[in-house]
Protein backbone atom coordinates (compact mmCIF):
# COMPACT_ATOMS: atom_id res chain seq x y z
CA UNK A 1 0.00 0.00 0.00
CA UNK A 2 1.15 3.52 -0.72
CA UNK A 3 0.01 5.11 2.52
CA UNK A 4 0.08 8.81 3.36
CA UNK A 5 1.11 10.03 -0.11
CA UNK A 6 -1.73 8.27 -1.90
CA UNK A 7 -3.92 11.35 -2.46
CA UNK A 8 -0.99 13.29 -3.96
CA UNK A 9 -0.01 10.37 -6.23
CA UNK A 10 -3.61 9.92 -7.33
CA UNK A 11 -3.92 13.62 -8.19
CA UNK A 12 -0.65 13.50 -10.15
CA UNK A 13 -1.83 10.38 -12.02
CA UNK A 14 -5.02 12.21 -12.97
CA UNK A 15 -2.80 14.93 -14.43
CA UNK A 16 -0.95 12.32 -16.52
CA UNK A 17 2.26 12.09 -14.48
CA UNK A 18 4.03 8.90 -15.63
CA UNK A 19 5.88 8.45 -12.35
CA UNK A 20 2.59 8.57 -10.42
CA UNK A 21 1.11 5.95 -12.78
CA UNK A 22 4.18 3.79 -12.22
CA UNK A 23 3.68 3.97 -8.45
CA UNK A 24 -0.01 3.02 -8.76
CA UNK A 25 0.79 0.20 -11.18
CA UNK A 26 3.66 -1.16 -9.10
CA UNK A 27 1.52 -1.07 -5.97
CA UNK A 28 -1.32 -3.17 -7.42
CA UNK A 29 -0.06 -5.09 -10.44
CA UNK A 30 1.49 -8.04 -8.59
CA UNK A 31 -1.59 -8.80 -6.53
CA UNK A 32 -3.88 -8.14 -9.45
CA UNK A 33 -1.90 -10.46 -11.71
CA UNK A 34 -1.98 -13.16 -9.03
CA UNK A 35 -5.74 -12.77 -8.78
CA UNK A 36 -6.17 -12.95 -12.55
CA UNK A 37 -3.93 -16.02 -12.85
CA UNK A 38 -5.64 -17.75 -9.98
CA UNK A 39 -9.05 -17.11 -11.49
CA UNK A 40 -7.88 -18.79 -14.69
CA UNK A 41 -7.74 -15.76 -16.96
CA UNK A 42 -6.65 -17.14 -20.35
CA UNK A 43 -4.15 -14.31 -20.82
CA UNK A 44 -3.67 -12.78 -17.36
CA UNK A 45 -1.09 -10.23 -18.51
CA UNK A 46 -3.49 -9.01 -21.20
CA UNK A 47 -6.29 -8.83 -18.64
CA UNK A 48 -3.99 -6.83 -16.36
CA UNK A 49 -3.30 -4.38 -19.16
CA UNK A 50 -6.99 -4.11 -20.01
CA UNK A 51 -7.81 -3.48 -16.37
CA UNK A 52 -5.30 -0.63 -16.11
CA UNK A 53 -6.51 0.85 -19.39
CA UNK A 54 -10.00 0.96 -17.91
CA UNK A 55 -8.57 2.50 -14.72
CA UNK A 56 -6.87 5.19 -16.81
CA UNK A 57 -10.08 5.94 -18.69
CA UNK A 58 -12.23 6.12 -15.56
CA UNK A 59 -9.77 7.66 -13.10
CA UNK A 60 -11.20 11.20 -13.41
CA UNK A 61 -14.54 9.87 -12.09
CA UNK A 62 -13.05 7.95 -9.14
CA UNK A 63 -13.59 9.36 -5.66
CA UNK A 64 -12.37 7.78 -2.46
CA UNK A 65 -9.37 6.79 -0.40
CA UNK A 66 -6.67 4.22 -1.06
CA UNK A 67 -8.73 1.28 0.19
CA UNK A 68 -11.57 2.41 -2.04
CA UNK A 69 -9.18 2.68 -4.97
CA UNK A 70 -7.92 -0.87 -4.44
CA UNK A 71 -11.50 -2.13 -4.24
CA UNK A 72 -12.42 -0.18 -7.37
CA UNK A 73 -9.48 -1.60 -9.36
CA UNK A 74 -10.27 -5.18 -8.31
CA UNK A 75 -13.91 -4.58 -9.22
CA UNK A 76 -12.81 -3.56 -12.71
CA UNK A 77 -10.65 -6.71 -12.96
CA UNK A 78 -13.56 -8.82 -11.71
CA UNK A 79 -15.86 -7.39 -14.39
CA UNK A 80 -13.22 -7.99 -17.06
CA UNK A 81 -13.02 -11.62 -15.93
CA UNK A 82 -16.80 -11.94 -16.17
CA UNK A 83 -16.63 -10.60 -19.72
CA UNK A 84 -13.87 -13.08 -20.57
CA UNK A 85 -15.87 -15.89 -18.99
CA UNK A 86 -18.88 -15.05 -21.15
CA UNK A 87 -16.64 -15.12 -24.19
CA UNK A 88 -15.19 -18.51 -23.18
CA UNK A 89 -18.69 -19.94 -22.72
CA UNK A 90 -19.44 -18.99 -26.28
CA UNK A 91 -16.26 -20.83 -27.30
CA UNK A 92 -16.00 -23.84 -24.94
CA UNK A 93 -12.65 -25.46 -24.16
CA UNK A 94 -11.68 -28.86 -22.79
CA UNK A 95 -11.90 -29.33 -18.99
CA UNK A 96 -8.79 -29.68 -16.83
CA UNK A 97 -7.45 -33.23 -17.32
CA UNK A 98 -7.26 -35.40 -14.15
CA UNK A 99 -3.51 -35.92 -14.52
CA UNK A 100 -3.00 -32.23 -13.70
CA UNK A 101 -4.39 -32.94 -10.21
CA UNK A 102 -1.90 -35.71 -9.43
CA UNK A 103 1.13 -33.49 -8.71
CA UNK A 104 -0.78 -31.76 -5.91
CA UNK A 105 -0.97 -34.93 -3.84
CA UNK A 106 2.71 -35.63 -4.48
CA UNK A 107 3.69 -32.14 -3.39
CA UNK A 108 1.58 -32.14 -0.24
CA UNK A 109 2.61 -35.41 1.42
CA UNK A 110 3.82 -33.63 4.53
CA UNK A 111 1.24 -33.30 7.30
CA UNK A 112 1.03 -29.53 7.23
CA UNK A 113 -2.14 -28.10 8.77
CA UNK A 114 -1.68 -24.44 7.97
CA UNK A 115 -3.28 -23.92 4.57
CA UNK A 116 -1.56 -20.57 4.05
CA UNK A 117 1.87 -22.10 4.71
CA UNK A 118 1.12 -24.86 2.21
CA UNK A 119 -0.03 -22.33 -0.39
CA UNK A 120 3.14 -20.29 0.16
CA UNK A 121 5.23 -23.40 -0.57
CA UNK A 122 3.47 -24.03 -3.87
CA UNK A 123 5.74 -21.96 -6.07
CA UNK A 124 5.05 -24.22 -9.03
CA UNK A 125 2.04 -22.74 -10.79
CA UNK A 126 0.87 -26.15 -12.02
CA UNK A 127 0.65 -27.37 -8.44
CA UNK A 128 -1.30 -24.31 -7.35
CA UNK A 129 -3.60 -24.63 -10.37
CA UNK A 130 -4.16 -28.26 -9.46
CA UNK A 131 -5.07 -27.37 -5.88
CA UNK A 132 -7.39 -24.57 -6.98
CA UNK A 133 -9.04 -26.93 -9.47
CA UNK A 134 -10.65 -28.69 -6.50
CA UNK A 135 -12.63 -25.53 -5.72
CA UNK A 136 -15.67 -24.05 -7.38
CA UNK A 137 -15.22 -20.90 -9.44
CA UNK A 138 -16.89 -18.92 -6.66
CA UNK A 139 -14.52 -20.35 -4.02
CA UNK A 140 -11.42 -19.69 -6.14
CA UNK A 141 -12.49 -16.11 -6.71
CA UNK A 142 -13.08 -15.40 -3.02
CA UNK A 143 -9.87 -17.09 -1.81
CA UNK A 144 -7.76 -15.29 -4.38
CA UNK A 145 -9.23 -11.92 -3.49
CA UNK A 146 -8.83 -12.62 0.24
CA UNK A 147 -5.31 -14.06 0.22
CA UNK A 148 -3.59 -13.19 -3.09
CA UNK A 149 -5.04 -9.68 -3.32
CA UNK A 150 -5.04 -9.27 0.49
CA UNK A 151 -8.50 -7.73 0.58
CA UNK A 152 -10.70 -7.91 3.68
CA UNK A 153 -14.04 -9.73 3.69
CA UNK A 154 -16.12 -6.58 3.24
CA UNK A 155 -14.02 -5.42 0.28
CA UNK A 156 -14.23 -8.86 -1.37
CA UNK A 157 -17.99 -8.56 -0.97
CA UNK A 158 -17.96 -5.19 -2.70
CA UNK A 159 -15.83 -6.49 -5.56
CA UNK A 160 -17.95 -9.60 -6.14
CA UNK A 161 -21.37 -8.19 -5.30
CA UNK A 162 -21.82 -10.45 -2.26
CA UNK A 163 -22.43 -9.72 1.41
CA UNK A 164 -19.53 -9.98 3.86
CA UNK A 165 -21.32 -12.94 5.48
CA UNK A 166 -21.55 -14.73 2.14
CA UNK A 167 -17.84 -14.11 1.52
CA UNK A 168 -17.00 -15.51 4.97
CA UNK A 169 -19.14 -18.61 4.34
CA UNK A 170 -17.58 -19.20 0.92
CA UNK A 171 -14.11 -18.81 2.45
CA UNK A 172 -14.90 -21.36 5.18
CA UNK A 173 -16.23 -23.87 2.63
CA UNK A 174 -13.23 -23.38 0.35
CA UNK A 175 -10.74 -23.85 3.18
CA UNK A 176 -12.61 -26.96 4.34
CA UNK A 177 -12.39 -28.37 0.81
CA UNK A 178 -8.66 -27.65 0.65
CA UNK A 179 -8.15 -29.29 4.06
CA UNK A 180 -9.91 -32.40 2.76
CA UNK A 181 -7.65 -32.45 -0.30
CA UNK A 182 -4.60 -32.06 1.91
CA UNK A 183 -5.77 -34.80 4.26
CA UNK A 184 -6.27 -37.16 1.31
CA UNK A 185 -2.80 -36.29 0.03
Amino acid sequence: MIGDGFERILARARDGDELAWTVLYDDLSGQLLGYLRGRGAPEPEDQLGETFLQVARDLPRFTGDEAGFRSWVFTIAHRRLLDASRTRRRRPTAPLPPERLVPVSDALRESEQDIEAVAARLADRELLDGLLAHLTEEQREVLLLRFAADLDTATVGEVTGRSANAVAAITRRALATLREVLDQA
